[in-house]
């Protein structure tokens, strides 16, 4: 656990899972779960320090009740980005890549480069997502995979099954999306396309090309609005490219931060 205490505006607790030795690279999760410690975590940590906390409000990190919009969630990952010392590799998945996004636009200082991974944050009226992130469960899934009947069993996570516990993976779940409903509902635009411009940082924008809740032409955009970004399309791939296709998903992110 780590804690960031924000004077007049309150305490964070967060669950962080760490892994390898070198300069920082801070992963932010996306809208579903935490990864915990998934295998594309410790192959990125044989090059660098990765860090990858969970959100306040997912699982038992705490803090939630201190944030009021997403401005608040970006000044709080401010605050821990600088206990790193700074600059970091930041890497966002899903919501977490809007998240950095934002940082990357308003602290520009605190990010060397910027890995976006089939991340929310843009709208396009004539080309919506064909999946609503908080539709039935079975839709969602079928939406998030290329390959829904080869996705990971069990899927990567920071959650510990407790065997007293029969219903907790369900209310984990639960809890987690109830916490992304914040930023994320009823779409997952907040302005973010207005500020990707000030982007400065180097740039590798990733999307599975059959991803359901993050179309690509989402990505195409956020590709087209960051002056610094290439795009990378990864067949046979959904929302969860570093699962479904691991070693293209790391071959594009390695040599892109080998840069």
């Amino acid at each position: 656990m780590s804690t960031v205490d924000v004077p007049n505006v309150g305490t964070f607790t967060v669950n962080v899972v760490t892994t390898g030795s070198g300069d920082p690279l801070v992963f932010l999760h996306g809208y579903e779960r935490h990864p915990g410690e998934a295998a594309f975590l410790t192959e990125l940590g044989k090059s660098y320090s990765v860090v990858a906390p969970e959100q306040p409000g997912y699982g038992t990190s705490e803090g939630f009740e201190n944030l009021t919009d997403i401005y608040d969630l970006v000044l709080f990952y401010r605050k821990f980005i600088e206990t790193l010392g700074g600059p970091v590799v930041l890497v966002g998945h899903s919501s977490g890549g809007m998240i950095a996004g934002e940082i990357a636009a308003f602290f520009p200082h605190l990010v060397k480069k910027l890995v976006l991974v089939d991340s929310f944050g843009v709208w396009i009226d004539d080309q919506p997502a064909p999946q609503d992130p908080f539709g039935a469960p079975k839709d969602v899934q079928a939406a998030l995979w290329a390959d829904p009947s080869a996705k990971p069993d069990p899927e990567p996570t920071i959650f510990v099954e407790d065997p007293n516990d029969p219903f907790g993976a369900m209310f984990f779940q639960a809890q987690n999306l109830g916490t992304a409903t914040k930023f994320l509902w009823p779409i997952a635009d907040r302005g973010l396309a207005r500020r990707l411009p000030y982007v400065d940082a180097p740039t590798l924008v990733v999307n599975g090309a059959k991803d359901g809740v993050v179309p690509v032409a989402q990505a195409e955009e956020i590709a087209r609005l960051v002056p610094t970004a290439e795009l990378e399309i990864i067949d046979g791939a959904g929302h969860y490219p570093m699962f479904e296709q691991p070693e293209q998903f790391l071959t594009v992110v390695k040599n892109f931060l080998a840069k």
